[in-house]
C-alpha cells in the first residue's frame, strides 16, 4: 500500500491518472491530478482532476452528469503515475465519446 505522501508529483504539482472501466478493462481517458483532486476523488468516491487550461479543479461530470465512481485507485512501480478503475455508465469523453482514445494514428 502506497499512501499520498509516497506519490511523485512533477514539477508543477502534477501527476498523469490513466482511467479505465473497472470491469471490462476499456481505457476512458488520461488527466492531470493535483494532491487536492485526488483528495477529493478519495474523499467523494467521484473523480476530480486539475485542468491544466483552465486552471482549476474539475469534478468529472459536473456538467454532463456522466460520473465515475472510483473503485480503486493503483499506482505504478515509480509511484509517478495513476490507475484509476471506474465504474462509467456513460460517456468519458467531453466529445460525447464512450472513451477519449477513439481515435487512430497513422504514418500519413
Amino acid at each position: 500500500m502506497v499512501v499520498t505522501s509516497e506519490l511523485v508529483f512533477n514539477e508543477h504539482g502534477l501527476i498523469p491518472a490513466v482511467v479505465q472501466q473497472f470491469d471490462s478493462g476499456e481505457v476512458l481517458m488520461m488527466a492531470w491530478m493535483n494532491a487536492e483532486s485526488l483528495n477529493l476523488t478519495i474523499q467523494t468516491g467521484e473523480t476530480w482532476f486539475w485542468s491544466r487550461s483552465r486552471n482549476e479543479l474539475w469534478h468529472k461530470g459536473e456538467t454532463s452528469s456522466n460520473t465515475q465512481r472510483v473503485v480503486s485507485i493503483k499506482v505504478d512501480c515509480d509511484a509517478d503515475c495513476l490507475l484509476v478503475l471506474v465504474d462509467s455508465p456513460g460517456p468519458a469523453c467531453h466529445t460525447g465519446q464512450r472513451s477519449c482514445f477513439y481515435s487512430e494514428v497513422s504514418n500519413g
